[in-house]
């Protein structure tokens, strides 16, 4: 190998140089070799995680947690669901600097006072394992009534919270005016959705219909500074990594993460905070009834919100149903 090979930077490294970049998994291995900033789980990694020996310690735990708190087995088995994403946070914060984000259960992506309780109690427990939450980012559907509980843990309880299964300008604009610590626009399942429903079946990076939908909501937020952050996530190849080279943050799976340390390809900032202040988008408002009508006026956003609450709420309850088994 040349010198100069040698010397070479790598995608990745280029990347944290311009990003924050963010590990999109449940695996403290990948964690310790990509050396992200932040890390972020969700019930289907979490779920994943489970059937894993590695981590089958974190599991036994969350399950004698619960069985000691007692009461009905149902009680146990929330319990046991709220420890088990503890436990997993608290081993994710002994590995990076930053923070982790652990979501609410999809299946309040309804209720804004459940959603409201449960981060609370989620912090508590964070709380009792010494845990600050400065350190925690509470994950939230990206529904009205998600945004709203956004509103009132954040302004009322000092609880940051990252806005989850985010596709459409209109929530973002919601999440912003709610001024919510960070949101996570989904830019492979807005891919997705174009593949299968549309004639294009490929796209080049900066044409990617998410990478321009997370490119337009980022040069909003720095247009009229809203302190909200953008997390660029669910990515499907590194060109729509590259493509957003520059947004705030980027969560990134582990094979993709391997891709770009790989890689020794220029990079090129494509989002950048000035261009944004020169460009011509224009301040629109947003309350309850313009953000139902937004969301029902694209198709795409409509399908993916409701199609990633369902998902996720099913790998929850598989997730119930592996601790159900143990507390029996």
């Amino acid at each position: 190998m040349s010198e100069a090979k040698k010397k070479a930077t790598s995608v990745l490294d280029q990347l944290k140089n311009v990003t924050t970049v963010v590990a999109d998994t449940g695996d403290f291995e990948a964690m310790k070799k990509y050396k992200p900033t932040d890390a972020t789980t969700n019930p289907s990694l979490i779920f994943a995680a489970s059937s894993m020996p590695a981590y089958q310690s974190l599991i036994d735990d969350a399950v004698q947690w619960a069985q000691e708190q007692g009461g009905t087995d149902e009680e146990q088995l929330t319990s046991a669901m709220d420890k088990v994403c503890i436990n997993f946070g608290k081993k994710i914060l002994d590995i990076i600097p930053g923070r982790v984000s652990t979501e609410v259960d999809a299946r309040l992506s309804f209720d804004k006072e459940g959603m409201i309780e449960k981060a609370k109690k989620l912090i508590e427990l964070y709380k009792a394992e010494g845990i600050k939450k400065d350190r925690i980012l509470i994950k939230l559907s990206s529904t009205w009534e998600g945004i709203q509980a956004a509103r009132e843990l954040e302004s009322k309880y000092g609880i940051h919270c990252n806005m989850t299964l985010l596709f459409n300008f209109y929530q973002a604009v919601a999440c912003a005016d709610a001024g919510v610590t960070l949101i996570s626009p989904f830019v492979g399942r807005i891919l997705d959705w174009h593949v299968k429903n549309t004639d294009k079946k490929s796209f080049e990076p900066l044409e990617d219909p998410g990478v321009r939908s997370v490119t337009q909501i980022y040069n909003y937020y720095k247009k009229f500074n809203y302190k909200t952050v953008v997390m660029g996530a669910s990515f499907r190849n590194t060109g729509q990594i590259t493509g957003l080279a520059g947004c705030d943050l980027l969560t990134i799976s582990p094979a993709l993460l391997e891709q770009l340390s790989q890689s020794t390809d220029s990079l090129e900032v494509q989002l950048d905070k000035k261009r944004a202040l020169e460009s011509d988008l224009e301040k629109v408002e947003v309350d309850e009834k313009i953000f139902r009508w937004q969301m029902n006026e694209d198709e795409m956003a409509n399908d993916k919100l409701s199609d990633g609450i369902r998902k996720f709420a099913a790998d929850a309850i598989k997730l119930e149903n592996v601790l159900r088994q143990k507390l029996a």
